[in-house]
């Protein structure tokens, strides 16, 4: 329940643009120190703004053309990276691919008899595995994110721990030896850290540029994942940690 109002809080506030601590207890019907902690979350997001008396929407957060944006920046590599990791899709597999602007030119290379279960939470790869007649997909989250193309909040019934995961095929915002893969979104960021939880093996998709940095939260360590997929530009001294941690780095 907290992840699904902390989402439905940040769309009223997206709308309004404005709003007193008063009025969301009253509109969202909880106490003021729940909402308070709701706040305080969305503060440390980057997703609000706190001012006298209540909250502002942080217009510079999203808007959909800053995911098209995303998209097109570095393409080249990311589709690279996307389409070469599509040979790890086997017949009868349960795959997860995450939302993001690489993981979904995965599907550009599946061949049209390919037959597995895909559970995803974005947009973008359930318009291109829609075309695909014995790919069964599974669509968690519940509510529409413009900003990155992918739903998000999930409900008890909808738990992924109830998934059995062969593979997990996930995008982050940054990437660090010491912090992980990260990403600045709550609501995301628990998909994403329960389907790592689940998945037997977990495909890191990352331009080199995500190298080095880390975002507000971490959803999986270096330890939890098993193979990093990204392009020739890598810093070589990453190669070289990553291989210390018996991780495997592919560049292409």
């Amino acid at each position: 329940m907290k992840v699904k109002r902390i989402n439905q809080i940040e769309e009223y506030l997206e709308q309004k643009q404005e709003a007193s601590l008063e009025e969301l207890k009253d509109y969202f019907d909880v106490s003021l120190n729940t909402i308070r902690r709701d706040i305080n979350e969305l503060t440390k997001a980057g997703k609000i703004k706190k001012v006298y008396g209540g909250v502002v929407y942080n217009k510079n957060t999203s808007t959909t053309t800053t995911y098209e944006v995303r998209n097109i920046n570095r393409l080249a590599e990311k589709k690279r990276i996307g389409r070469y990791c599509c040979q790890y899709i086997e017949q009868h597999d349960i795959v997860y691919i995450d939302s993001g602007t690489t993981t979904h030119f995965i599907l550009d290379e599946l061949p049209s008899d390919m037959e597995f279960t895909l559970i995803t939470n974005s947009l973008e790869v359930i318009n291109k595995a829609v075309i695909f007649p014995n790919v069964n997909v599974m669509i968690i989250g519940e509510t529409y994110k413009r900003s990155t193309k992918s739903f998000t909040g999930i409900t008890d019934e909808q738990t992924i721990t109830k998934f059995n995961i062969n593979k997990a095929f996930m995008s982050a915002t940054a990437f660090s030896i010491n912090n992980g893969a990260s990403n600045s979104d709550l609501l995301e960021n628990r998909i994403k850290k329960e389907v790592c939880d689940r998945a037997n093996e977990v495909y890191l998709l990352i331009d080199s540029t995500k190298f080095g940095k880390s975002s507000l939260f971490t959803y999986c360590n270096l330890q939890g994942v098993n193979t990093i997929v990204t392009d020739s530009s890598v810093d070589t001294s990453y190669a070289e940690e990553i291989q210390k941690a018996n991780k495997t780095l592919i560049t292409v």
